[in-house]
């Protein structure tokens, strides 16, 4: 039986078994479909080397099932709404995506509790069938399109036609779709605004740290790792290691316009590296993973991205920059990115500047039904050189997705 007709008849058994105040749910889905083409065999052959963030699809040239999304959603009453989404392109479990259910309460207040994104980036709360680029930015990718268990509290204010926003305040397990497994929790907020239909801005921010088990038995005891010296100099001790937890920390702002023939946004976001690449360990004298330079690690990334819609047609560029040791720290004098031999340089400053062009085959309903044509171009230092090449090295991509959504 095909997964439609599945869907269909759970959605009928689920109509019957509600109370006359509860809405039958309502069934949504996106497809797409991807070909990747890539312009040399540099990301084929060779090796990725630091925190550079690169699907798998683009290792290779063929045909992939990027997304089958299934959404089920309704409401009980005026006050209560639920959904439940999942991918079962998703080849790891859980193929649950979300699930969540949501109160609304007097004075346009709302409480959501269950699995959902945490609240970070701008694309990273945008649809996936709503992006007018067929991939997020590094830092959607990276730090907003983030699934996790908690609850957010929110509040909105002012006038939608007018000036107008909300704010909200949650937190969330920090152990991405799954359950707690120590006693920290991360702390989120962010505040969207709204001038008209046209201007859309605001700022996040989300502090945390580590998601590892501190038990005090066995395996789950909590210890430092050691840090590389590049050098001379000291690296911190364990102890300051375990101290320190993993603090992590996010902050970003954005601007976005948004009208039937243009669009322009702007996004910025920094922070502590922090559990990204954690710190550490369950094993006494384990070293921390090799994307960590400092305790204090900070990240910076920004993206600002236009677009030009007229009919059918939209052509749209990004340029997008993520650094993931803004100010450069790391233990002793030596460079760690650096190859003193050959000169290669892996600084893990990456860029992507993307040319797009979309074809809806209903203007009005873009989401509906378009083909995308996308090329990225990214910087030439996230790969190690094969024995005939000399430098870092790149690779780009001519990329296509299929789409409908229903």
């Amino acid at each position: 039986m095909h997964i439609s007709k599945k869907m269909s008849a759970l959605a009928l058994a689920l109509a019957a078994g509600l109370p006359a105040s509860a809405q039958a749910p309502k069934i949504s889905g996106l497809v797409q479909v991807w070909y990747t083409q890539m312009t040399d065999s540099n990301l084929r052959q060779n090796s990725n080397t630091g925190p550079y963030d690169i699907r798998g699809e683009f290792r290779e040239n063929g045909f992939s099932v990027r997304r089958t999304e299934i959404k089920l959603a309704g409401s009980v009453g005026d006050s209560v709404d639920w959904e439940v989404m999942f991918d079962p392109t998703i080849t790891s479990l859980p193929v649950l995506q979300d699930a969540a259910i949501k109160y609304k309460l007097p004075n346009r207040v709302e409480f959501r509790v269950g699995q959902f994104k945490n609240m970070q980036t701008l694309e990273g709360m945008t649809s996936s069938s709503e992006l007018i680029l067929i991939e997020r930015s590094q830092m959607a990718k990276r730090f907003g399109d983030v699934r996790d268990r908690g609850a957010v509290a929110s509040i909105g204010f002012g006038d939608a036609k007018g000036f107008g926003g909300r704010f909200h305040l949650g937190m969330f397990n920090a152990n991405a779709k799954g359950n707690e497994t120590n006693a920290q929790k991360d702390t989120v907020a962010r505040l969207e605004l709204n001038y008209g239909k046209l201007h859309t801005f605001g700022a996040y921010t989300l502090q945390g740290s580590t998601n590892l088990s501190d038990k005090s038995t066995g395996n789950d005891t909590l210890k430092g790792g050691t840090f590389t010296v590049y050098g001379n100099g000291t690296a911190p001790t364990p102890a300051e290691v375990l101290d320190n937890k993993d603090a992590t920390n996010q902050i970003g702002a954005y601007y976005r316009f948004q009208d039937d023939k243009f669009h322009a946004s702007v996004e910025l976001i920094t922070g502590q590296i922090g559990r990204l690449y954690p710190s550490l360990v369950t094993t006494a004298g384990a070293s921390v993973n090799g994307n960590r330079k400092h305790l204090d690690q900070q990240f910076l990334g920004y993206v600002t991205t236009f677009g030009y819609t007229f009919g059918r047609h939209s052509f749209i560029g990004r340029y997008d920059l993520l650094n993931y040791n803004y100010g450069d720290k790391w233990y002793g004098d030596g460079n760690p990115y650096v190859n003193t031999v050959n000169g290669t340089d892996f600084t893990p400053t990456y860029t992507e500047t993307t040319l797009g062009y979309t074809y809806a085959f209903l203007p009005e309903k873009l989401k509906n039904a378009n083909i995308k044509v996308n090329y990225v171009l990214r910087s030439k230092n996230f790969l190690q050189p094969r024995p005939s090449q000399t430098g870092a090295q790149g690779g780009d991509t001519l990329y296509v997705c299929f789409q409908t959504a229903f």
